[in-house]
C-alpha cells in the first residue's frame, strides 16, 4: 500500500501494481467505505483498477485526518458488499459492425462464432471509467483472447464500437481514435450528458454481460 500526494488538494491510495479482480475488490471497499461516510470536504472519490484518489478541500478537511481516515478504510473490512448493477448490451458482431472479428479469429487459431460465444459467456467487471467520457474497461478476457492493439491505429472509430485489447473489452460511447480490435457494436447509449444524476451508463463495480442481437 502507498499513498501518494496529488498537489494539495488529492490523495492517491495505491493498493497493487495489476489490472487484477482481488486488488480492484480493495478498491472498491475503500471507495465504498469513505462514500458511506460523506466526509465534509470531501469533492470526489475515483477508483480505478488499482488505487482510489480522493479531491477534497484543504480548508474544510484536515489533510492528516484524512491520510488517517483512508488507511483505515483498507485495514477495516467493509461490512457490506458493494453491489453495482448488472447491464446486459446487445452487440452486432461481424461485418460492418465488427470489422476486426476475422482477423481475431485468425490471430487466435478460433473461429469467429467461438468468439462471440466467449464473449457473450463472460460476466464482465468495470474497472473504471476512463480516456472519455462513458469508456468502461471491462475484464477480464481468457488468456487465449488476449491480443496487443493494432498495429495501425484507427483515426476514427464509430460510438458504439466494441473492442478489445490485452485483458479487456470496451464500448467506444464516442467517435475517436482507437488501437483496439473492433468485434462488434451496440446501439446503446454508454453517455448522456443530460442525465445529472448518473450520464454515464456504467460504473466500476458494475458487472456487464453482452447479448448477441
Amino acid at each position: 500500500m502507498r499513498l501518494r500526494e496529488l498537489g494539495d488538494a488529492a490523495l492517491t491510495l495505491e493498493l497493487g501494481d495489476s489490472i487484477d479482480r482481488a486488488v480492484h475488490a480493495q478498491v472498491m471497499a475503500a471507495y465504498e467505505a469513505l462514500a458511506n461516510e460523506s466526509l465534509p470536504g470531501v469533492t470526489d472519490l475515483v477508483p480505478t483498477y488499482r488505487s482510489l484518489t480522493v479531491h477534497f478541500d484543504p480548508l474544510i478537511i484536515d489533510r492528516q485526518a484524512l491520510i488517517e481516515r483512508l488507511t483505515a478504510a483498507t485495514t477495516t473490512p467493509s461490512k457490506s458488499v458493494m453491489a453495482g448493477r448488472h447491464v446486459e448490451i446487445p452487440v452486432r458482431f461481424g461485418g460492418e459492425s465488427g470489422p476486426d472479428l476475422a482477423e481475431v479469429a485468425k490471430a487466435t487459431g478460433r473461429s469467429a462464432e467461438d468468439i462471440v460465444d466467449t464473449l457473450c459467456s463472460l460476466e464482465f467487471t468495470v474497472y473504471l471509467i476512463g480516456f472519455l467520457p462513458g469508456f468502461p474497461y471491462l475484464g477480464d478476457l481468457p488468456d487465449w483472447l488476449r491480443l496487443p492493439r493494432r498495429a495501425t491505429p484507427r483515426t476514427a472509430v464509430p460510438p458504439g464500437s466494441v473492442a478489445i485489447a490485452g485483458q479487456q473489452a470496451a464500448v467506444y460511447p464516442w467517435e475517436s481514435p482507437g488501437g483496439w480490435h473492433l468485434v462488434g457494436r451496440t446501439e446503446v447509449r454508454m453517455f448522456d450528458a443530460a442525465n445529472a444524476e448518473r450520464p454515464a451508463l456504467l460504473a466500476p463495480g458494475d458487472t456487464v454481460m453482452f447479448v448477441r442481437v
